[in-house]
Formats: C-alpha cells, sequence, structure tokens
C-alpha cells in the first residue's frame, strides 16, 4: 500500500514557466492528492522552486536533471540538489542502445556516483524501452545496467510502460532490481486498433496489473511511488485527478 503519492513533474511541464506558475500548479496538485514532487528541471530558479514546494507542503523526492552538468561540473550539481533538499540525483534518461554507449555511460554514472556518496546522495537512472534492445553481445542494457551501476551509490527509477513497451515483464524486473529501487514510476498502458499502437494512459485506464505491481513494489521496499504521464488527452490536471482518485481507492494506506 502507498503511503503518500508522487507525481513527476514533466507531466505538468507546460505549467510551470514562472513562479506563480509553479505554486499554481503545486497547489493543484495537493488538492488532487499528490504530496511529492519529481523535479523535470525547474524551470525557475532552484531557490524559488524549493521555497515554493516548501510552502505549499509539497517534497522534493528526486530530479530528472542534468546529465552533462553532473558530468562536467559535479559541484554544481550537489549545490543544487541540496538547495532541493532531495538525496537523489537523477536523470531521465539516456540513449543506451549499444555496447559502447551503455559502457561509457555506466562509466560516467559511477564517477558522479562515487562523489555524491559523500554528501549522502544517490544517482538514479529512469529507463525508457531503448534499454531493452537485444545486443551483439546477447545482453540487452538494462543487463549491462544492472552489473555495471554500483549498486551502493546508485538506483533506478523503472518506469512501468516503458518495461512493458520493451516488451519486458515488469514484476520481473521489479524482482530482479530488488532493493534497487528507491522511486517507482506509476505508467498505464492502453490500447488502440493497430497492433503498434499502444499509449500511455492515466492510472486504472490501462491494462497494467496494477496490483501486483503494487504488491512486488511494497515487497522489494520501494520508497516513493510516482505518477507519471507523457501524453494526455485534454487537460493534465483532469489526468492526474483520474490516476489519483484510482490509486487512493484501490492502494492509498
Amino acid at each position: 500500500m502507498i503511503n503518500k503519492l508522487g507525481l513527476q513533474m514533466w507531466t505538468l511541464r507546460d505549467t510551470m514557466h514562472t513562479p506563480e506558475d509553479v505554486r499554481m500548479t503545486f497547489k493543484k496538485m495537493k488538492e488532487l492528492g499528490y504530496d511529492i514532487a519529481q523535479t523535470a528541471g525547474c524551470h525557475i530558479p532552484y531557490e524559488d522552486y524549493a521555497r515554493i514546494a516548501k510552502e505549499e507542503g509539497i517534497e522534493i523526492c528526486g530530479t530528472h536533471d542534468d546529465f552533462d552538468l553532473m558530468v562536467n561540473d559535479i559541484e554544481k550539481s550537489i549545490e543544487l540538489h541540496k538547495i532541493l533538499n532531495t538525496k537523489y540525483m537523477g536523470i531521465g534518461g539516456f540513449p543506451c542502445r549499444t555496447i559502447e554507449e551503455t559502457e561509457d555511460f555506466i562509466e560516467k554514472a559511477n564517477k558522479i556516483a562515487a562523489r555524491i556518496s559523500k554528501e549522502g546522495m544517490k544517482f538514479t537512472y529512469h529507463n525508457h524501452s531503448n534499454e531493452f534492445i537485444r545486443l551483439p553481445n546477447g545482453k540487452i542494457p538494462m543487463d549491462m545496467l544492472l552489473e555495471g551501476l554500483d549498486p551502493e551509490n546508485t538506483s533506478f527509477v523503472l518506469d512501468t510502460y516503458w518495461v512493458q513497451h520493451g516488451g519486458a515483464d515488469v514484476r520481473y524486473w521489479m524482482e530482479k532490481l530488488a532493493g534497487r529501487i528507491d522511486i517507482l514510476h506509476l505508467k498505464d498502458m492502453a490500447k488502440r486498433g493497430e497492433p503498434d499502437e499502444q499509449f500511455i494512459t492515466e492510472i486504472g485506464n490501462g491494462n497494467l496489473y496494477w496490483k501486483g505491481i503494487l504488491e512486488t513494489a511494497e515487497k522489494i521496499g520501494v520508497k516513493y511511488y510516482v505518477v507519471e504521464q507523457d501524453i494526455w488527452p485534454g487537460d493534465p490536471f483532469d489526468s492526474i485527478k483520474i490516476s489519483s482518485e484510482y490509486l487512493h481507492k484501490n492502494f492509498m494506506k
């Protein structure tokens, strides 16, 4: 069962342009049952973003931030994450589609993770479906990330939709990553008429088996449950309301 519900702010990216926008967005998501935010870039100065979140009762559980800045100026990245008062410094994805890309990413990510661990932080990686491409070495990039990323100083932000989109089994990968998923992205998949026309939809409006997913999440020690909806049919606030109501009715403590 879920104690507090989070939202990936990429879902509301079109309503986050000014400090006034950010405050309005945090107020509305709070009213709709979300107490936690994961950033997708802050759009406004980090100091203002963090202050407004605190004033509106929103905890920042982690980030999707600038990987190039982490690589080239890790001290600046650390400073920004301390402003946000979060220990999870993350990225929203990386083009791990070849052996070479994946190996290069693992080396860079482990260097970042080793440095930020001294500040009590972890580096987090959010998957898409390209991590499930079969490579010439017989592995998929997700296998290489699992084996190569430092298990002490990194963790995964597993995205339920993108695992399914990659042709993999969500609960199998959750169990395979047990103890290494601090943030779980809740994202549902629905189907249109054509064979390859799956799409992202509100939680409960698709076909993912949420009872099983959330039972597994509790078993493996997930800390934060974060809804993310990349696209929406109308007003994104209507979509996050549907997801919140479904989760609160069925899976919230």
